[in-house]
């Protein structure tokens, strides 16, 4: 076989892949200082919204620590408001069972009586039975158990 190559063929070819493999050495450690520079500002860029991810999640656990306050001192000023309209609704009613007692045929009683039903009916309050604990207790006239009984539907009436 012939000779193929000359030794200033295999020298230009050296020098010729000594020249590509320069090159294309010098593109990939420009490409890696990129790369590296890349990586420096998306670590920045992460450190910066791991912050602000634990700013976010503490403000959002101030604003539920604020709901849940908000909410336990609505629902005690809510249930105040309510003993308060009781009370408003008791009071009335004891007054206005001692108006129509006292005055039974006055209109302004009766309609003071109407507005205090009205007043049970939308606090959702019972209507009074006719039955009080302390006339039972502590009777102010002499108390009649057979009555009583058959009032309370314990007792059936005889005939």
């Amino acid at each position: 076989m012939l000779k193929l190559f000359t030794e200033k063929n295999v020298r230009n070819l050296i020098s010729r892949l000594k020249e590509e493999y320069a090159d294309v050495l010098h593109k990939q450690r420009e490409r890696t200082e990129e790369l590296k520079k890349e990586n420096v500002a998306l670590r920045a860029r992460l450190s910066k919204l791991e912050g602000e991810r634990e700013d976010v999640t503490d403000a959002v656990l101030k604003i539920q620590s604020a709901e849940k306050r908000v909410i336990k001192e609505g629902a005690a000023a809510l249930e105040n408001e309510r003993r308060e309209l009781q009370l408003l609704a008791e009071k009335c009613r004891a007054l206005s069972g001692a108006l129509i007692k006292k005055y039974p045929d006055e209109e302004d009683c009766r309609q003071f009586a109407s507005f205090t039903d009205e007043l049970n009916a939308r606090l959702g309050l019972e209507e009074e039975s006719g039955f009080h604990m302390e006339d039972v207790l502590a009777p102010t006239y002499p108390l009649d158990l057979e009555q009583l009984c058959k009032d309370l539907g314990v007792m059936e009436e005889q005939e």
